[in-house]
């Protein structure tokens, strides 16, 4: 049996890379470097990918941390887009729906099947004909067959305290979910494992340019991980063939020093989370939204139920994080409520929420299309040695990675890049190569090391043997365990305390009070990977609960009406 390597793959030390790039750049050194991209979140990870694969020397820096932006605030589900076939846009559906079952074949524990169930009612659009056609279509793309209509009775065995009015039944059929951030970290530690190196909490100040032609050369970065402001900090000049602007909702900021041209249009996508305890589904019911007949879906995701999303003009700074609104949050519980009569949602009930900005290409220059008729693809445009991607959805981020790189080429010194590459998303032995599969007999267990697989590559098995028994252990009603906070600390450049409970890990999010249960061990593990004195965590802990009190938890107007 092969074994697989006791060398866990890490992401480098930020201050040994920045010391690295400063003294290059004091040095006046011609090194360079053939790809640099600017964007941490999905897209940015998959171009990254896409550049070493082809044997390209590749940096990635964001500005934030990695999936700080729109790759943790998604809603969860690489899907094909069901409504898009509606708008015409079959093609976007096709690629996909190909991308999702290429994701799933990939990482099983970390993209999982769902199924879905949209509720037909009386004189609604689309009615059973109309969903079942558009079925039929989106199985046959996806080269799947597994929809099926449920009756009354059997859409109200699945979902016993659904509104019976004017119910005519369900269509099935499934997508599938994951967890978002994890995806990035898992495409981000592909990357570094075949050579490319990251950076998170660095800026790019202004893009280098050469004087007399005009073509982007490189970048000036700044350290924003400490207190010190951005004007204070230092400037580390780096250089390279290419940049790639992968910012997504921020594009526009960056390429605005190359061409006078807004295309992205910022829209905001809000989501609450409460107890299973409260609204239990198992699978997500997709209903139409009273007031605008928007759909809304109700799924279950890491232990609790999530309700979303909204599709709103977001006009607030995104150098702030996204928040969600007082209108939102009232429209999505409308939503719920309305189905789900009975027992009502409350904001009481609310254990978290999030809001992200997706960067939709805009189809018109004053924004006047509805927001939700957007249309979802990628664009990429190159302007002298300037390659900016934007847009599209988090399931065709390979897809939009290779369209940047191919977009490339003309600048790039290395003329043929390696072509001799696989093309799969992820690097897995089997189940039996990874673990001692003796050592956990049960179901369950084999289940929650495949979902560490999923998130960890084959770094799961060293994740457990660095972290304590007790540290393996489940937290609450999560499949969360402090042996993965560990590991986040030592291998995966945390520098804060939010990066770890809001990203790295979950637990932010599906604990009450942002998960505070849990700072006396997490206290403990800090000082012993990162050498936090009890300032330097209190600071931290102060850090974290005002970040998830204005973010991630009710807006202060709802909280004062409580």
């Amino acid at each position: 049996m092969t074994h697989i390597s006791k060398v866990p793959t890490s992401i480098t030390d930020r201050n040994d890379l920045l010391a690295q790039l400063s003294e290059n750049c004091n040095a006046n050194s011609e090194q360079q470097w053939d790809v640099i991209v600017i964007g941490g979140g999905i897209v940015g990870a998959g171009i990254l990918q896409e550049a070493t694969r082809r044997g390209l020397k590749s940096l990635l820096i964001e500005q934030k941390d990695f999936a700080w932006g729109t790759s943790s605030r998604s809603s969860k589900m690489v899907h094909g887009g069901l409504r898009y076939i509606a708008q015409g846009d079959v093609k976007l559906t096709k690629h996909s729906l190909q991308e999702r079952e290429r994701l799933f074949k990939e990482a099983p524990g970390l993209i999982n099947r769902m199924g879905y169930y949209f509720i037909i009612r009386q004189k609604q659009f689309p009615g059973r004909f109309v969903m079942s056609t558009l079925l039929n279509i989106y199985d046959w793309l996806a080269g799947i067959k597994d929809h099926r209509f449920l009756s009354v009775r059997d859409t109200i065995n699945k979902f016993p305290t659904l509104r019976t009015e004017k119910l005519k039944g369900a269509c099935y059929y499934t997508d599938t979910v994951v967890d978002d951030s994890r995806l990035v970290m898992r495409v981000i530690h592909e990357s570094v494992q075949a050579g490319a190196q990251v950076i998170n909490y660095t800026k790019a100040k202004t893009l280098l340019k050469d004087p007399k032609t005009e073509q982007v050369i490189g970048v000036v970065i700044t350290d924003t991980s400490s207190d010190v402001t951005t004007a204070q900090a230092s400037e580390i000049t780096i250089k390279s063939s290419v940049v790639i602007n992968a910012t997504g909702a921020w594009a526009d900021m960056l390429r605005s020093e190359v061409i006078d041209e807004k295309r992205v249009r910022p829209l905001r996508g809000s989501h609450i989370v409460v107890d299973q305890e409260r609204l239990f589904v198992d699978a997500c019911l997709t209903i139409l939204h009273p007031e605008d007949q928007r759909p809304v879906f109700i799924y279950p995701w890491e232990g609790v139920t999530v309700i979303g999303t909204t599709d709103l003009d977001h006009h607030e700074s995104l150098d702030n994080e996204a928040t969600i609104s007082t209108i939102e949050i009232d429209y999505l519980l409308q939503a719920v409520n309305q189905n789900f009569p009975d027992n009502p949602l409350t904001v009481k009930d609310i254990v978290s929420t999030w809001s992200g900005v997706r960067p939709v290409i805009a189809s018109d220059k004053d924004f006047s299309k509805h927001a939700s008729k957007e249309r979802r693809d990628h664009a990429v445009w190159a302007n002298n040695a300037l390659i900016t991607a934007s847009g599209g959805k988090l399931t065709t981020f390979r897809l939009t990675a290779i369209e940047a790189i191919d977009a490339a080429l003309p600048w790039l010194t290395l003329k043929q890049p390696n072509q001799n590459y696989s093309d799969n998303v992820f690097t897995n032995q089997s189940f039996e190569q990874i673990f001692n599969h003796k050592r956990y007999i049960s179901p369950d267990d084999k289940l929650w090391l495949e979902r560490l697989i999923g998130r960890y590559g084959n770094n799961a098995a060293l994740l457990l043997e660095q972290g304590t028994e007790e540290e393996q252990r489940t937290i609450a009603k999560t499949k969360f365990c402090l042996a993965e906070c560990r590991w986040a600390i030592r291998h995966e450049a945390v520098i804060h305390l939010d990066d770890l409970l809001l990203r790295r890990t979950r637990l932010g999010l599906l604990l009450k009070n942002g998960a505070a249960e849990l700072f006396a061990p997490l206290s403990i593990i800090f000082l012993q990977e990162l050498g936090w004195e009890t300032k330097k965590w209190r600071d931290e802990v102060t850090r974290y609960n005002a970040i998830w009190q204005q973010y991630y938890s009710l807006p202060k107007t709802v909280k004062n009406t409580e």
